[in-house]
């Protein structure tokens, strides 16, 4: 007995052409006027769930993923798969939003300065809002560590710049933007101890894990820019 649906060439590439949201993160399959919605089988709805597609979200959760994959592994072992892994999303998403990999760990460093440029406003201005400096510096350095895990990423991207000439900007930009903001209050000697005090201190509390005391941390700034 014959099959009563033949199977043409037609129907073949019909069913073994993938659709184009699955290459596309942004193409939208939703039936338009005219066009009969395709029905998924239970078997791919049990393997493909549904998640809504966030064009920006998606950039800067690669940026966010990307930067991490750099601190950890290094400039020379950061690839769209690690990151695409990191971040929990498909391998062709990465390589939709970031073509080359130089876009990919472009947007993360970007990501870091950016956020590093926004701290550095910030903390002018609490400084300008102050006459007590030393007290004032040793809450930033507190308020800095409270996120451990952004202070560990960028901890070990300024460990890495000492290897990695790619990563050089970033942390010089931390140099002189610490540097602008504190000079003008404390002076070019009393402004290199307290970065070497923040740097210490930053070191310390991720390696022991422990509080920093902000009373202790008060008084040794005071010492250096009495």
């Amino acid at each position: 007995m014959s099959n009563p649906i033949e199977e043409t060439p037609a129907r073949r590439r019909a069913d073994t052409r993938r659709r184009r949201s699955d290459r596309d993160p942004t193409h939208d399959d939703t039936p338009g006027p005219g066009r009969p919605a395709r029905r998924r089988t239970d078997s791919e709805t049990a393997r493909r769930p549904q998640r809504a597609r966030d064009p920006e979200a998606r950039r800067a959760a690669l940026a966010a993923a990307a930067l991490e994959v750099i601190s950890e592994s290094g400039l020379a072992r950061t690839s769209h798969r690690a990151v695409a892994a990191k971040a929990d999303l498909p391998l062709g998403a990465t390589t939709y939003y970031y073509p080359t990999l130089d876009d990919l760990i472009a947007a993360g460093l970007q990501l870091a300065a950016a956020d590093l440029q926004t701290d550095f406003e910030r903390w002018a201005g609490r400084l300008g809002d102050t006459d007590d400096i030393p007290a004032a510096v040793a809450g930033l350095i507190v308020e800095y560590l409270s996120d451990r895990r952004r202070a560990q990423i960028e901890c070990e991207l300024y460990v890495a710049a000492a290897r990695d000439a790619a990563l050089r900007p970033l942390a010089m930009a931390w140099l002189t933007g610490m540097r602008g903001i504190l000079e003008p209050h404390l002076g070019p000697d009393a402004t290199r101890d307290v970065m070497a005090l923040f740097d210490g201190v930053t070191l310390q509390a991720l390696i022991t894990g422990n509080d920093v005391d902000v009373t202790a941390l008060t008084a040794t700034i005071r010492k250096l820019t009495s």
